[in-house]
């Protein structure tokens, strides 16, 4: 590819609304144009990176047995309220009608187009296993698009979906599937990390995540170096910290903590470590029973220093689809403002402690009066034992592993990849049955897999950037070679040997881009640096008197000579 024939624009600053360094890198090199809020246009540059990226993922799909089709991306409605998600997916599914009236949806995932297709032409346990994917255009109507592709509105997506005829098979799909994501993210050269996961609105049996590890990454990850222990923080198990609950030695006392609502300013105020508070969290559960609604409170303790994980609290089912009260809830119930409740005195409430919270003694809390605090509380002596003492916090760097092999280590990540065990989720929902060999009409057993193919672009400049722009892996860099020459069109020794190594280059099977716009030296290495290509080659009349050009990567600091009749093999080598 000769530069002059392809569309290279570059800018030297972002636009003011580009938040992180992969948008901002982006719009600079030139990668995407904002066509509206979370939607762009993939130039030149950045289609070529992302059509990399697809056959990377479709060979290791085909490789592993899965079969491509493409599905549409405007759906029925009709099919995804068979499965009820046409109102449960929320604001995030752009539903709108034709001129018929007629309900439809533009696809943010495929499970009820795939079911109904494998429902119509797959009728007997012979023609299974089958697993079909595409890559294919997606939309999520996100309420606030942001970090450019990272959380954009319009997406590309590989997405794939296994059929089996019981649960052992489709883990065998899964697994295959988990294998080709993995020989997908080591040819990607990104460094990443596959984690245990909640199955969140898709629903299943289980999940793994796959993320590129980044500093800015959204997901929280804990992992563990002693073992193969890794989970987004949302699944990962938090160890109860206090073995066994020691006998109180203190006597409860209200004291005076005016104005003091968080246990940060209470600890802080008492000299106590924080470790010592305890915070008080009150959720609603809404219910309809005979057309009548009733709402119920329940009090949720964890100690101070950590987080509820909100995840693990609705997979409680008596906490299923909760909610936070509001203001006039607890001060009808507790008769008392947020930041000075507590577990004392409590007689309608329902307790929730965490596992530590239940093992700890003269601990400090609310006193449910405001403006005051007791210290020395005691559990069974001043405060009713809890209803229910259940894992509800967020596990933190230095909690024992799960896996008992080793202390909890943090990370961040961005999720790239997510598979699922989905069980007959959808297939029961949709009467999607085949004949076993017992002769009996069961459920297709399910699983999906999906890419963010447009995503792993931004993830991968998270990962390799630095002061002067984009630093690709080779196997997804939109050119593998740059080739710039000094003077092109001045030099005719300049132009004749670019040229003859331009050929070369391209014979052998480099993807090579040759530079030949007649930009500035300065200014043409800036471009490529921005851009990021992994290998440049300068070629002056100064070197090739000498009988060399000069080499550098984009990964390096220093450039290199390498004389014309080792160019071949120095390039073959790297």
């Amino acid at each position: 590819m000769k530069a002059k024939q392809f569309l290279i624009i570059t800018q030297k600053e972002a636009p003011v609304d580009a938040e992180i360094i992969s948008h901002k890198l982006m719009m600079r090199a030139g990668l995407i144009k904002k066509m509206g809020a979370g939607i762009y246009t993939y130039m030149p540059m950045g289609l070529r990176i992302i059509r990399k990226v697809e056959n990377i993922i479709r060979q290791s799909m085909n490789n592993a047995g899965a079969i491509e089709c493409s599905m549409p991306i405007v759906q029925p409605a009709e099919l995804w309220q068979e499965t009820g998600r046409f109102e449960k997916f929320g604001d995030e599914l752009l539903r709108f009608k034709d001129r018929h009236k007629n309900d439809f949806v533009l696809q943010p995932t495929s499970e009820e187009v795939v079911t109904s297709l494998i429902r119509s032409d797959i009728k007997s346990h012979k023609q299974l296993p089958i697993n079909l994917y595409q890559i294919q255009t997606k939309f999520r109507d996100e309420r606030r698009p942001r970090f450019g592709i990272l959380r954009g509105r319009e997406f590309t997506m590989k997405d794939a979906y296994s059929f089996d005829k019981d649960e052992e098979s489709m883990k065998i799909s899964y697994q295959k599937m988990f294998n080709a994501y993995h020989d997908i993210f080591q040819k990607l050269s990104l460094e990443y990390r596959a984690v245990d996961a909640d199955t969140g609105s898709i629903g299943g049996i289980g999940s793994c995540e796959f993320h590129v590890i980044a500093k800015t990454g959204e997901d929280t990850l804990l992992y563990c170096e002693e073992s193969n222990f890794a989970a987004n923080i949302e699944a990962t198990p938090a160890p109860n910290l206090i073995n066994k609950r020691l006998f109180g030695t203190q006597k409860l006392q209200k004291v005076l903590t005016e104005n003091l609502t968080t246990c940060e300013e209470v600890a802080q105020f008492l000299n106590i470590h924080i470790k010592q508070t305890v915070k008080s969290i009150v959720l609603a559960v809404d219910s309809i029973e005979k057309e009548i609604k009733s709402t119920k409170l329940y009090l949720l303790l964890i100690r101070g220093d950590h987080q509820l994980n909100e995840v693990k609290v609705n997979k409680i089912n008596f906490l299923k689809d909760f909610r936070w009260a509001t203001n006039d809830e607890i001060l009808s119930n507790f008769n008392c403002k947020t930041g000075y409740l507590g577990c004392v005195n409590l007689k309608n409430i329902e307790i929730i402690a965490d596992l530590t919270v239940a093992n700890m003694s003269d601990f400090v809390c609310g006193a449910n009066e405001e403006n005051y605090h007791f210290t020395g509380c005691n559990w069974g002596v001043d405060a009713k034992e809890p209803d229910h003492i259940i894992d509800i916090r967020n596990a933190v760097e230095g909690d024992i592993s799960p896996d008992n092999q080793g202390n909890l280590k943090i990370c961040k990540g961005i999720e790239v990849g997510h598979v699922f065990m989905l069980g007959s989720k959808y297939s029961q929902d949709m009467n999607a049955n085949f004949i076993d060999s017992d002769g009996k009409s069961k459920p297709f057993v399910m699983g999906c897999y999906g890419i963010g193919v447009t995503r792993i672009l931004g993830a991968a400049i998270e990962q390799n950037n630095d002061e002067k722009g984009i630093i690709w892996p080779k196997s997804i860099a939109p050119f593998e070679i740059v080739i710039c020459p000094i003077s092109y069109d001045k030099s005719d020794m300049v132009k004749q040997k670019s040229d003859e190594i331009y050929t070369l280059l391209v014979n052998k099977g480099f993807d090579v881009i040759l530079d030949d716009r007649n930009e500035r030296l300065g200014s043409m290495l800036a471009d490529w640096e921005l851009i990021g290509i992994p290998h440049r080659l300068v070629i002056g009349e100064k070197s090739l008197a000498e009988g060399n050009i000069e080499y550098k990567a984009r990964n390096k600091e220093q450039a290199e000579k390498v004389s014309l009749e080792d160019l071949e093999t120095f390039l073959v080598t790297l």
